[in-house]
């Protein structure tokens, strides 16, 4: 099989390639951002550049990733023209490239706010304009019928492991260090995603029989929900650092109002705020069991991940 992922550069798509090219695929990178898994580079908002890539490619399937994910835009959703009309120039690049077979389209969870559970595919519920960027996404694939080819809409939830990115490192070097604390002793469940195991799903999901993922909307997460205390304790062992310390949910919420407070004043790089107390208190699980019997048991359990990542951040701190 020959993939075509766009967004090859990334996190996921770097590892993406990697799983692929273990599966004995032969895998075209493309992304606007060279990289050692990148043989194209090019802005999927150039749609006439794009068509020709993809034309001149014949993959027989692609895996659409590239796109705007951070959360920094307040004003305009045509920031985020990434996810909008970088998807309606890919669906169209589809149409005319009649090699490709299938294609996975990559939405996000956040087509619904955090701890939200849909009651349909459909059921939208964004609160940010990244989400309802994605959520844009999906309405143009169903739209075109994935342009005509056998499609699949996935949503990745919080995607860690090897690769991940600043914000994730700097929340991981704080557990290294000492200064990260619990809020109280609840379990916290979290429908995380080791990224081996994305990966691992995502090349189930191309090489399942078409009646199983035609049409269809998946969470993409590890099958088994995490408890953020329990996950942030293993990389405490890991790291060999000092047991970590547990708040009670009011001191915390009294830490968050100083961070907002520090932060209103242009101290945006301050590590703890409301926003980010609300995101560790939130819970959110969602229904694998779709993706579960369609991708089958997944490659890596918690603990090994864990341990990989930290590995993985001490080679980069020794480079």
């Amino acid at each position: 099989m020959k993939v075509l992922v766009t967004g090859s550069s990334g996190f996921i798509g770097q590892a993406l390639v990697r799983r692929l090219r273990t599966e004995h695929c032969a895998v075209v990178g493309l992304d606007k951002a060279p990289a050692g898994t990148t043989e194209i580079v090019c802005d999927i908002l150039d749609a006439d550049r794009l068509t020709k890539a993809l034309t001149s490619a014949s993959p027989d399937a692609v895996v659409h990733l590239a796109a705007r994910i951070d959360l920094d835009e307040k004003v305009n959703l045509s920031g985020y023209s990434a996810n909008i009309e970088g998807v309606e120039n890919l669906v169209e690049a589809v149409r005319q490239t009649p090699s490709v077979r299938r294609a996975i389209w990559t939405s996000s969870q956040l087509v619904c706010r955090v701890g939200y559970v849909p009651a349909s595919e459909t059921d939208y519920q964004a609160d940010t304009l990244y989400g309802k960027s994605k959520v844009r996404t999906e309405e143009i694939v169903r739209s075109a019928d994935g342009a005509g080819r056998e499609w699949c809409l996935v949503r990745p939830t919080t995607v860690w492991g090897p690769g991940m990115s600043a914000h994730y490192q700097r929340f991981l070097r704080m557990i290294e260090r000492g200064q990260y604390f619990h809020v109280g002793h609840a379990p916290l469940w979290k429908s995380y995603s080791y990224i081996d195991n994305i990966t691992f799903q995502y090349w189930r999901l191309l090489d399942a029989p078409a009646e199983h993922i035609h049409r269809r909307t998946f969470y993409l997460a590890d099958y088994t929900p995490i408890d953020l205390i329990a996950w942030c304790d293993a990389f405490q062992r890991n790291f060999g650092s000092r047991p970590i310390p547990h708040l009670s949910t009011g001191v915390a919420r009294t830490l968050a109002f100083c961070g907002d407070a520090v932060n209103a004043i242009g101290l945006k790089r301050f590590p703890f705020n409301s926003f980010r107390l609300n995101n560790v208190l939130t819970e959110y699980q969602f229904d694998l069991a779709p993706t579960a019997a369609v991708c089958g048991p997944l490659p890596y359990d918690m603990e090994q991940g864990v341990s990989a990542t930290v590995a993985w951040l001490h080679n980069v701190s020794a480079r």
